[in-house]
């Protein structure tokens, strides 16, 4: 993307009586620490650098192996939204209901499910104060509560404006189909998922599973990779309601395209990429949770592989072609496994 000096990203009103938001080029606040008086606390009285700066300072030097990693990411998405994308709607401002901000710290953070969301949301809680101590021991049911993170979403399109002028933003993304089999596990086969099953397994019963038993069309428990797959690809299912976050595609998410990641992390170098966003804070004692083991990175590929078998290559095809956008903009090559041609 080159220097981040020149960078541009902005979201502006539109008309016709709705609120709509739209990127339009605009100059980055990015100056001298002293003069930039956008949002924050801490970092506004010129004191103290805000992580967007400290990111283009470290882009004005030599750069170290992995800050040029993310240099290429940042590059590569700019080259993908430009080949692949032609004329986006206007974004909404319930759209940006996954970008999470942090005021303190100058923070803006996209989280896609099933990439780690848990723990950065975790660590955010614990940057502004919400929770003390290690971020590892604040409960999952408390992490995902509604109204404990502020989201984009929540402010007006000139505080929006503000907000993506002047702070880093960030999002970690998957292996879209690693991703896909994960929430498949974690939602159907899981027995504590059972209000999920009860939700959405129940519905994928009803649908697409000839001559149910009772107890399934009840319970919602045994909910199929196949069926699981089929209902994805139904177009009734977009059509009554917006997927699920935990298999909406990273892109619909955090909308890459149009708002401007300054990092982009990934959940294959999970360890490595958030302790370089991190370092950005400023604070030395923080720490992210230790991420999974690359033992059992292994054996996620293995489990997609595993599910993937028996599906024909026709519905494999149907399926790559739904999620293409997330192999193509945050590069991630067509799986081995899969059978296309």
């Amino acid at each position: 993307m080159g220097r981040l000096c020149w960078r541009r990203r902005v979201l502006g009103a539109a008309c016709l009586g709705a609120v709509l938001l739209l990127l339009w080029p605009v100059p980055r606040a990015l100056r001298p620490e002293s003069e930039n008086g956008a949002l924050g606390s801490g970092w506004l009285d010129g004191k103290k650098r805000s992580p967007l700066q400290m990111l283009y300072d470290l882009n004005k030097g030599p750069l170290s192996a992995l800050a040029e990693v993310h240099r290429q990411r940042r590059d590569l998405l700019q080259r993908a939204c430009s080949r692949h994308t032609r004329r986006q709607r206007l974004l909404q401002p319930q759209d940006l209901q996954h970008v999470l901000v942090d005021d303190t710290h100058g923070l803006l953070y996209c989280y896609v499910p099933k990439v780690a969301c848990t723990n950065w949301k975790r660590v955010l809680l614990a940057l502004n104060g919400s929770a003390r101590g290690d971020p590892r021991s604040i409960p999952a049911h408390e992490v995902h509560a509604p109204g404990r993170l502020p989201s984009l979403a929540d402010f007006s399109p000139a505080e929006i404006n503000r907000r993506l002028r002047a702070y880093l933003a960030f999002l970690f993304v998957r292996e879209p189909f690693e991703r896909l089999a994960s929430a498949y596990s974690n939602k159907f086969v899981r027995p504590y998922s059972s209000a999920f099953q009860q939700r959405y397994g129940t519905r994928i019963v009803r649908r697409l599973r000839p001559r149910p038993h009772p107890d399934a069309l009840a319970r919602g428990h045994d909910v199929r990779f196949a069926e699981f797959l089929a209902y994805l690809l139904d177009p009734r299912t977009r059509r009554d309601e917006p997927f699920n976050e935990h298999w909406e595609r990273a892109h619909v998410l955090c909308h890459p395209c149009r708002l401007r990641y300054d990092i982009v992390g990934k959940f294959e170098t999970l360890a490595e990429d958030a302790t370089f966003v991190l370092g950005f804070v400023g604070l030395p004692g923080l720490r992210f949770p230790a991420p999974p083991p690359p033992a059992k990175a292994a054996t996620t590929h293995d489990q997609a592989a595993r599910l993937f078998q028996d599906i024909s290559p026709f519905y494999q095809r149907r399926l790559f072609d739904l999620y293409r956008m997330d192999f193509l903009l945050f590069n991630y090559s067509t799986p081995s496994y899969l059978r296309l041609h």
